[in-house]
């Protein structure tokens, strides 16, 4: 095998809870994640003389930056070997949008290089080469819908019932650090008691930091909350979500969304599409 597609599906955090920050910095977080079916392909071409190349420019991410690469790499590091490889991304979700598009091309080319290279890692270790590539990293690399606690290390599957959803696009490209940042950000949530949760259980803590920063992620909060009480923001900005009980609901909401904004509509997914890969 020389060649392969594989998808990179965004997800949301239908809440996300900061329950505390390490002596290192780093934040703890209580956060229920899915896939959802849009996302991002990625197309990786076996190389024999060893370069790792992304085969088109990411406006603003520098090659050296992107988590597609870097996964490459911290893989071939990992294994010692030597074949490199041309990484060519369609990319379709949003640079700072909260839908974990550079940390889903990293899990997916993880995966990916892992057959076609022939290096046959188990998940465990994939996973501990993705979280020190990111947060959400692990998450992809699982199967399903989970729980993650810790920096998104520690994750509990867990069963959700599909939703349709609306997700809308503000302009913006929200700096993940900058909102983790924020002096005013709640760092002390309680942890749930238990692993539960009705529709519409918590909050996105880091929803109020960026609204202050990005005017246009209000906008399309009180918009789509005009429709759903549950219309939250995903991860740390700046796209906007909220569960519909069908798909024409949901669509109405993505048709009535401010006309400086993009939109679309979604299923959350069971699995991801790579759960079985190996």
């Amino acid at each position: 095998m020389r060649r392969l597609t594989v998808p990179a599906p965004a997800k949301l955090n239908l809440f996300l809870h900061v329950t505390g920050r390490r002596d290192d910095g780093y934040h703890l977080l209580e956060t229920l994640l899915v896939a959802i079916d849009m996302g991002d392909a990625i197309t990786l071409t076996c190389r024999d003389d060893g370069a790792i190349v992304r085969t088109a420019d990411l406006p603003g991410v520098a090659p050296q930056d992107d988590l597609a690469v870097r996964a490459a790499t911290a893989l071939r590091q990992a294994t010692g070997g030597s074949l490199g490889v041309d990484i060519a991304v369609a990319k379709r979700l949003p640079l700072g949008g909260g839908l974990g598009g550079g940390s889903s091309d990293a899990a997916s080319v993880l995966l990916g290089l892992n057959r076609l290279w022939g290096t046959s890692l188990p998940r465990e270790d994939l996973m501990r080469i993705g979280l020190a590539l990111g947060a959400d990293v692990p998450f992809f690399l699982g199967g399903g819908p989970a729980l993650a606690r810790g920096i998104g290390e520690r994750l509990i599957p867990v069963t959700l019932p599909m939703l349709w959803v609306a997700v809308i696009v503000p302009a913006v490209t929200v700096s993940t650090a900058s909102i983790f940042a924020a002096p005013e950000l709640t760092r002390n949530t309680a942890s749930a008691k238990m692993d539960v949760f009705s529709e519409g259980y918590g909050r996105n803590d880091l929803q109020q930091a960026a609204v202050a920063r990005f005017p246009d992620v209000a906008v399309a909060l009180g918009n789509l909350g005009g429709r759903s009480r549950l219309a939250r923001m995903t991860g740390s900005g700046g796209c906007v979500f909220a569960p519909f009980a069908s798909e024409a609901e949901a669509q109405a909401a993505v048709d009535a969304r401010p006309v400086s904004m993009q939109g679309f509509v979604a299923r959350t997914l069971a699995r991801h599409p790579l759960a079985a890969f190996a």
